[in-house]
Parts: C-alpha cells; sequence; structure tokens
C-alpha cells in the first residue's frame, strides 16, 4: 500500500494499488486492479484529424463522483461514492467495464517512445541513487531504472512550509533511452527536469508530491536548453499533487508546474495520470514569445481539485481526448498564441472556464467534438454539468457558445476514442500509479 494521507491544509493522500513495468520489466507486483473478462472499447476513429468518440443517451449527470469521492463504487482519497452517472430520470447503468491490459508504447505523439526497452532494471531507493544511476550511464543504449524509494507524506504537517526548502530534483540532461518506473509502494517528494537534447524517456507509476521549492522545482518539466530539446517522452500512470492551501507570502508559487513542457520540448504523450490537490498544473510554453511549435498528447488523465492549465497552451498542437476535468476553479483548456487543440471526448464536471483563450494578446483555437458538454445549453448559466464562466482580462474569448474555432489539421496517428460517458463512470479505476498500469475498457 502507498503512504497514507498528509495532513495540513488542502492536502490530501495518494491513492493505494500495485505497480507493473513496462516492456516486460516488473518493477512491482501485478496491479490489484481485477482485468475484465469481456469488453471493448466504444466510439470512432481519430485519424487525419477525421472526428471520433462516441456519443451516450444517460443524458445530464446528476453529480458523478464527488470531489474525493469514486464514480461507480471504486475507492479513492477521501471517502467513496456509490452512484455512477446519473441519466436523466435516475441512476443510469455504468458504461464501464473494469480495465484493460497495460500499453506497451505509448499512443499520441509520443509514439514510438520505448525508454529503456528491455535493459535489465537497477532498483535505486533514494534521489541520490537515482541521479547517481543516472549520471553513470553513457546516454544511449537503454537504462530502467525501479525506484523502491518511499516517503511519508503525513511527516509534512504543513505544506505552506515546503516552498521554503531547497528544491530537489533529479536530472535528466541530453541522455536517452531512460526509463524510470515506480515500484509497488514508492513514493517520492522530489521532482524530475527532463532537459536539453534527451529523447526516448518514460516516467511510469511514480507518486510525487508535495515537493519543496517553490517556483524552482516543478514535479515534471520538460526543456529545451542550450544543448538541444527534449522529444519522445512518455508521461504515464502517474500520481502527482500538493495542494491548494493559501500560503502567506508565496502567493501562487508555494508550489509551482506540476507538469511543464517548454522552449521547444516536442512528441509528447501523457497518459492515465492523476493529476489532483495542486493550482497550476500543465504548462506547454514557457512564455508568450517561446513560439516553438509543440506537439502534446493528453489522454485519459484525471484531473481534479486543481485551479487552472489543464492544460495551459501556448501556440503548437494539443490533442486533448478522454480526459476527466472535475473541480476546476479557475481555468480549464486554456489555448492562447495561436495555439490549435482538438478537444476530444472529454468529460467536464464544475469546471470554471473550461474552453477559454486568456491572459494573452493573442488567443487560440479550439476543435471541440464528442464532449459531454455538446451546446451553449450545456454551458449555460444553471446547466447540469456545473459549468461556470468568468469574463477574464480583455481580450478574453470564452466557449460559451461551445463551437469550434477552427479545424484541427491531421494528426498523423490513430486514436480510438472512448466514450465520454465511460470516462466518467471507469477513468478512476485506471488513471495513476498503484494501478498496474491497467487501461480503461468500455461496455
Amino acid at each position: 500500500m502507498l503512504p497514507g494521507g498528509a495532513s495540513g491544509a488542502g492536502v490530501t493522500s495518494p491513492s493505494a494499488g500495485t505497480g507493473s513495468g513496462v516492456g516486460g520489466s516488473s518493477p512491482g507486483a501485478a496491479g490489484s486492479v481485477a482485468q475484465p473478462s469481456a469488453g471493448t472499447s466504444a466510439g470512432g476513429t481519430s485519424s487525419a484529424g477525421a472526428p471520433s468518440g462516441g456519443t451516450t443517451s444517460g443524458g445530464a449527470p446528476g453529480g458523478g463522483a464527488p470531489a474525493g469521492g469514486a464514480a461507480n463504487g471504486g475507492s479513492a482519497m477521501g471517502g467513496t461514492a456509490t452512484a455512477g452517472a446519473a441519466g436523466t430520470g435516475g441512476m443510469a447503468p455504468s458504461t464501464a467495464d473494469g480495465t484493460g491490459a497495460p500499453q506497451t508504447t505509448p499512443q499520441g505523439y509520443g509514439k514510438g517512445t520505448t525508454g529503456g526497452g528491455s535493459a535489465s532494471p537497477k532498483k535505486v531507493d533514494s534521489l541520490a541513487a537515482l541521479q547517481s544511476a543516472i549520471d553513470a550511464y553513457g546516454g544511449s543504449g537503454g537504462l530502467v531504472l525501479e525506484y523502491t524509494g518511499k516517503f511519508d507524506f503525513k511527516s509534512i504537517t504543513d505544506p505552506c512550509g515546503q516552498h521554503t526548502k531547497d528544491a530537489q530534483i533529479l536530472e535528466i540532461k541530453s541522455k536517452n533511452d531512460i526509463s524510470i518506473l515506480g515500484a509497488e509502494g514508492s513514493a517520492a517528494n522530489f521532482g524530475i527536469h527532463i532537459a536539453a537534447a534527451s529523447s526516448n524517456i518514460i516516467v511510469r507509476n511514480m507518486t510525487i508530491g508535495l515537493t519543496p521549492g517553490g517556483d524552482a522545482s516543478d514535479i515534471i518539466s520538460i526543456e529545451g536548453m542550450s544543448g538541444g530539446t527534449p522529444s519522445k517522452i512518455w508521461i504515464d500512470h502517474n500520481e502527482m499533487f500538493t495542494s491548494m492551501a493559501t500560503c502567506a507570502g508565496a502567493g501562487d508559487t508555494a508550489f509551482d508546474g506540476m507538469l511543464d513542457i517548454k522552449k521547444g520540448a516536442d512528441n509528447i504523450t501523457v497518459s492515465y495520470n492523476y493529476m489532483h490537490d495542486h493550482a497550476k498544473v500543465t504548462l506547454n510554453g514557457f512564455s508568450d514569445s517561446d513560439d516553438q511549435v509543440r506537439h502534446v498528447t493528453f489522454h485519459h488523465n484525471l484531473f481534479e481539485r486543481v485551479g487552472s492549465r489543464v492544460p495551459l497552451q501556448r501556440n503548437g498542437f494539443s490533442h486533448v481526448v478522454n480526459n476527466y476535468l472535475l473541480n476546476v476553479s479557475t481555468s480549464g483548456i486554456n489555448v492562447r498564441m495561436g495555439g490549435k487543440s482538438l478537444v476530444e471526448a472529454n468529460y467536464f464536471e464544475k469546471v470554471a472556464n473550461p474552453v477559454t483563450a486568456r491572459d494573452s494578446d493573442a488567443v487560440g483555437f479550439w476543435d471541440l467534438r464528442n464532449n459531454n458538454l455538446k451546446s451553449a445549453a450545456d454551458v449555460a448559466p444553471g446547466n447540469a454539468f456545473g459549468i461556470t464562466w468568468t469574463a477574464g482580462n480583455s481580450g478574453t474569448v470564452n466557449a460559451t457558445d461551445w463551437e469550434t474555432t477552427a479545424a484541427y489539421p491531421a494528426l498523423g496517428y490513430e486514436f480510438t476514442a472512448q466514450p465520454f460517458q465511460c470516462i466518467h463512470d471507469g477513468l478512476r479505476a485506471a488513471a495513476g500509479a498503484g494501478k498496474g498500469l491497467a487501461t480503461l475498457k468500455c461496455k
């Protein structure tokens, strides 16, 4: 079991479970999530920009899973919920049929990423041991590190003290073909920096929380530097969290980015992560002047009790598909500076400004397909999904009419989107660390 919950304002614990490896490497025991005996994915195929995803007839939800709870009777941090999706006229049966087999390679823009491949895993139990192994590695040919370290998040009684401490960061700089895999029950209190000409990097099944360092530390940062730009990165089945506590003297820098992608980093897939209790979630583009073209796929991520940047995108392209955004307090998908986003078959619940262009001099564009929000009525005042809007600063454009503003170009890969209702009903069982790297199956 993973460590128990941290105490202090706004702090929650990682969820329990077991982990497994990648491509035959097995850092942990087989996952505790039962594999289904039947069930197939639903929805269409998204290829070359074609529409994908399915629809359901269950109608509007009746609240779904509460914050800290779980849909479809599953357990999660803070309690359980017995209800799945509710349709008009009463409770609807779940559209999720358990969990599917782990993926061995990523879908999306990060396709072809293999990390350390079939290299024999090396066990490491601390940040220092991780760094030592990476520093000693020649830089290519394959390195698989099984992280077995533990951290007791309950030892942090005041999350607001973390920003005054020195940052603790694992540095992967200009090295290729690396997998970092969290073992069963592992937990970390340090960030990961993938920088310069680093390519073919995988981070899976890690639980990382309450990182020290304030604005000097992201949980995961993927960043181009003078030595080159990272490419082919897969961030999969991790749990990341900090705290939504308001900390005196820190402003919004008590904890910095959860997952930042910037300065030329490209061809990245972010999948099946549980990202929660954090103010600034994921940034694509360091500033408005960061005009490098990025390609990032976000699929099957559960974003819960977060503030904004889900994601924030400047320039470039993002495919945001089959994610569940739940209790987002400031803004969801914020596309700016001419960026384009394909927003497909996601489930939005209790989200402020779910799709918007704000806080930059130029707006971005979105292509909306097969989400639970289908029309202006679904995002109008008093809507059934808890969607709200704020005006933003001058130049803000909100998707209050819930219409596409620009067609998304050909993806360059195939992706079979699952119906949004299955995402609502079943994603919690598969997203995050300790789930045996299970994937979602739908009825």
